[in-house]
């Protein structure tokens, strides 16, 4: 059974560990280094998406009550939902610092939009999936609120057994798509897409059926289908997904609410999409670490890890828990990495209070360990470290690595391999 610690570093590091890669391999000549996701927030994406011709409600964008207000007029709808600006989920549960509860709330009077985004804009939201404390609701999204007479479920992905898009669909919207897949995998369906040719009207019309839309609704969903996929091309994306993909009593095809995530090494061609990453509401130390290529995750025990690799990450988290201690944070250097990286790794570290040991476990394929070696011995001079470093080091250049940390005279103690390490690091900790 994994530790708690695990599990929490799991949650965290999903993202990195099973993201899809755009090609089934790739050449031993390329590194690539992956970097943090985008994050974007609601209002952006769906901007984005009208941008582009997909149907989403009405919306305008408010950092201030009296901009809310205003909002809600020039809307003039019969029903207007006010949501609160973050990148976490639950906000319609969440809770205030104001004393307000909710992050979304809807209403026909413009004049209490004024009201609750008084309540809601420069106080923290706390949900089920922000710290304790919440975070600062710097935005508003004032909108239409339409009903919805039906759910469906729409997504556009990178799938690796196909090598290139997929479409995924459901009839059943509105739901997590695990559960439907798991009780009812008949009502998934899938339409695999040739990157070359693109998305084929017989395609889209077909999967615009399935999902149940029918008569007129149906070119509609299909027409709609289609520019989701342009968009996903357009923007470099891995993943659209549209929950719910709906229809309104009126006979509309809506993209209600909508999840955009990107390929992040095709910022350089999608240089004003990244530019608006929101990063405000990371931990300080996060957006330090991502200057230098550097992933950071804190937690919250006591023994700093600095390894390579996400599935090392959280075996080293794993073992550190089973021998009695808890991690304070792990730090992932990727490949490729360069000495300066791994002092900047290091002055991060000794940064946070918490740590009272530091482990390095590294397993060296592309990462060189006599880079890392030098690295740490030119990061313990140079900042004085004062708390015990435990180093376990394999693979590409590991007995010239041995002799740098061996030779360098500095108290570095050396592990045979992660459980030694491991056992070395809580020891080191309960000697204090």
């Amino acid at each position: 059974m994994a530790s708690p610690v695990a599990a929490q570093a799991r949650k965290l590091l999903r993202d990195l560990a099973l993201r899809p890669p755009l090609l089934a391999a790739r050449s031993q000549a390329v590194q690539l280094t992956p970097r943090r996701w985008l994050n974007l927030q609601e209002y952006q994406s769906k901007k984005l998406m009208s941008d582009n011709g997909v149907k989403v409600q009405r919306f305008f964008v408010a950092d201030s009550a009296n901009e809310a207000l205003e909002a809600a007029k020039r809307l003039n709808a019969k029903e207007i939902v006010l949501k609160a600006q973050i990148l976490a989920g639950g906000r319609g549960k969440g809770v205030f610092s104001s004393g307000l509860k909710g992050g979304v709330h809807l209403t026909k009077d413009p004049q209490v939009v004024g009201q609750l985004a008084k309540q809601m804009i420069g106080y923290n939201l706390a949900t089920k999936q922000t710290p304790k404390e919440g975070v600062k609701v710097n935005k508003v999204m004032v909108a239409e609120a339409l009903d919805i007479s039906r759910e469906t479920y729409l997504a556009i992905l990178m799938d690796r057994s196909c090598n290139g898009p997929v479409l995924v669909g459901s009839p059943q919207g509105g739901v997590d798509i695990e559960e439907v897949a798991a009780s009812n995998p008949e009502l998934i369906f899938k339409e695999e897409i040739d990157i070359i040719e693109g998305i084929k009207d017989s395609q889209a019309q077909r999967m615009a059926e399935n999902l149940g839309f029918l008569g007129p609704l149906k070119n509609q969903a299909a027409d709609q289908i289609k520019k989701l996929y342009n968009l996903f091309l357009k923007i470099d994306a891995t993943q659209v997904e549209v929950n719910p993909f709906g229809e309104t009593p009126e006979g509309q095809v809506v993209c209600f609410d909508a999840k955009i995530n990107f390929d992040d090494n095709a910022e350089f061609r999608q240089k004003d999409i990244f530019a608006m990453d929101d990063k405000s509401e990371n931990e300080p130390i996060e957006n330090e670490a991502a200057k230098y290529d550097l992933k950071y995750i804190g937690l919250d025990g006591n023994i700093a890890c600095f390894v390579n690799g996400a599935g090392l990450a959280m075996a080293t988290c794993d073992i550190i828990f089973l021998n009695g201690g808890k991690p304070a944070n792990f730090l992932d250097l990727g490949g490729g990495v360069k000495e300066a990286q791994v002092y900047q790794a290091f002055k991060l570290l000794t940064a946070d209070p918490k740590v009272e040991a530091i482990l390095v476990n590294i397993f060296g394929g592309i990462v060189n360990c006599a880079i890392i070696a030098n690295g740490i011995t030119k990061a313990c001079r140079e900042l004085e470290l004062k708390v015990p470093l435990v180093v376990r080091l394999e693979g590409t250049n590991v007995h010239e690595a041995q002799n740098i940390l061996s030779n360098s005279g500095l108290p570095i103690t050396s592990a045979v391999d992660l459980e030694d390490a491991a056992k070395k690091s809580v020891a080191s900790v309960a000697k204090k």
